[in-house]
């Protein structure tokens, strides 16, 4: 494995080249509880257990005897590693509230978000609230230092309260999350 994902990072020296790295190359993104989330190159005959491995294996916390080690992986597929005592079907929103196609997860099939797979601003991490449109790593942790100082939101307005988060940040959001 090591081998191929050092050809994926490489430049290729020409087109035809190019177009073989795509057809043998995925990238997918591993969230939650490893090491070193993050988005990886992965040969497109990778398993799940791989794309772990690249993300530096899992944290001490984490809750692996759900996850299918052995699933393919598929390009642009979501690995969520949920943490010890974590709701399994909360963490079915990791995907991009932004796509409307069905996104591949490690929990048991396929997550389709164009039905209401909503982030929950009470119990999402940082990695996953990054997930939502217009959200980066330092609005996440403004909602959960917000979260953490005012109790549970009680509804999704509640979520201009959170400093940096205005009617338009809002606007974009609102579709996409839930308070439960």
């Amino acid at each position: 494995m090591e081998e191929a994902n050092a050809k994926v990072e490489s430049q290729p020296k020409d087109t035809a080249e190019q177009e073989v790295i795509a057809m043998t190359s995925i990238i997918v993104d591993v969230k939650g509880a490893v090491k070193n989330p993050g988005v990886y190159k992965l040969n497109a005959d990778s398993r799940v257990i791989d794309a772990i491995l690249l993300a530096g294996g899992y944290a001490k916390n984490a809750q692996s005897r759900q996850i299918n080690h052995a699933q393919k992986l598929q390009d642009e597929m979501v690995i969520y590693v949920p943490q010890k005592g974590e709701e399994v079907e909360e963490i079915l929103a990791v995907a991009s509230s932004q796509e409307t196609s069905s996104v591949p997860t490690t929990q048991g099939g396929v997550t389709d978000t164009a039905k209401s797979d909503l982030v929950n601003l009470n119990t999402a991490d940082e990695s996953i609230l990054t997930t939502l449109n217009g959200v980066g790593p330092a609005k996440a942790k403004a909602i959960i230092a917000y979260r953490t100082e005012n109790g549970s939101f009680k509804s999704i307005e509640d979520l201009k309260n959170v400093t940096g988060i205005g009617d338009k940040t809002f606007e974009s959001l609102k579709d996409s999350i839930t308070v439960q």
